[in-house]
């Protein structure tokens, strides 16, 4: 990188951060929204008649160095809620959370102090991890591009191979490894039929848990779902839920009816 590159990156890598930190914090979509507001912002920002220029066509490093700061942030907050709130808002914090309570570790806002050396380790890694990637990277990036220009049933069955030795040799369970071509089955069938996975991977981690408070709230209830409807706290979490669900689904008809309309106008 020249002087110049580094003199436009720093402020995007800055803002970009800025705006990915506060969406990794919550379960806002992952790290598109952020992303694609960085670099519309960074599009926004060029002063230079030349980096505006090459917005779209030859490449403006702001383009590139804001969104991956943007994402960057994003997925490294989303330990936040993860660690004191016990919640994942992303794919790898809800495998975290399985891993944590396969060991019998519950994150929220005891794991501090119970599992402090835990906490601070996994915070020091990522530091360490950081350092390690800047090492490889940069003298490795031209290896790193090379490796794209593998085929790609050769690369799959690479990974299948891999994925394979590494299922089975945890526990030389034959079962381990129909249940891992399964779930590529399935997963396969999701991709081509556009299911997102991150709903199913965080159900399946929060679904026992949502079941098991949902007992432990009935029975405090006696029975009755009307202590969901007691306190301010959850009448508002329950109108939050019923929105998520219900809105988009609305605005999606509202749009649709908007475009039949403007269709019927124009015929």
């Amino acid at each position: 990188m020249t002087k110049r590159d580094w003199k436009r990156s720093i402020p995007a890598w800055l803002r970009g951060t800025a705006i990915g930190t506060p969406f990794g914090c919550i379960p806002a979509g992952g790290t598109e929204i952020p992303t694609f507001l960085s670099y519309a912002m960074e599009k926004k920002l060029a002063k230079d008649k030349d980096a505006k220029a090459e917005f779209g066509t030859a490449g403006a490093i702001e383009g590139v160095a804001g969104p991956e700061a943007a994402n960057n942030a994003t997925v490294t907050a989303a330990l936040i809620p993860l660690l004191t709130l016990g919640i994942p808002t992303s794919n790898t914090t809800a495998i975290l959370l399985g891993a944590f309570q396969n060991y019998g570790i519950q994150p929220g806002p005891q794991l501090f102090t119970t599992s402090a050396a835990l906490v601070w380790a996994l915070i020091a890694s990522l530091y360490i991890g950081n350092v390690m990637l800047l090492v490889l990277n940069l003298p490795m990036v031209g290896l790193w591009v090379k490796l794209l220009k593998i085929p790609k049933p050769q690369l799959y069955a690479g990974i299948l191979s891999f994925a394979t030795v590494g299922a089975y040799g945890m526990r030389q369970s034959a079962f381990d490894l129909f249940l891992l071509y399964a779930i590529g089955l399935l997963g396969v069938v999701m991709r081509r039929y556009d299911f997102p996975t991150a709903p199913v991977v965080v159900g399946m981690i929060l679904g026992p848990l949502a079941e098991a408070q949902l007992r432990n709230a009935m029975s405090i209830g006696e029975g009755s779902a009307v202590v969901f409807f007691q306190r301010p706290m959850s009448i508002v979490l329950v109108i939050i839920v019923v929105a998520v669900l219900v809105l988009p689904r609305l605005a999606k008809r509202l749009s649709e009816r908007k475009l039949k309309r403007l269709a019927q106008l124009d015929a």
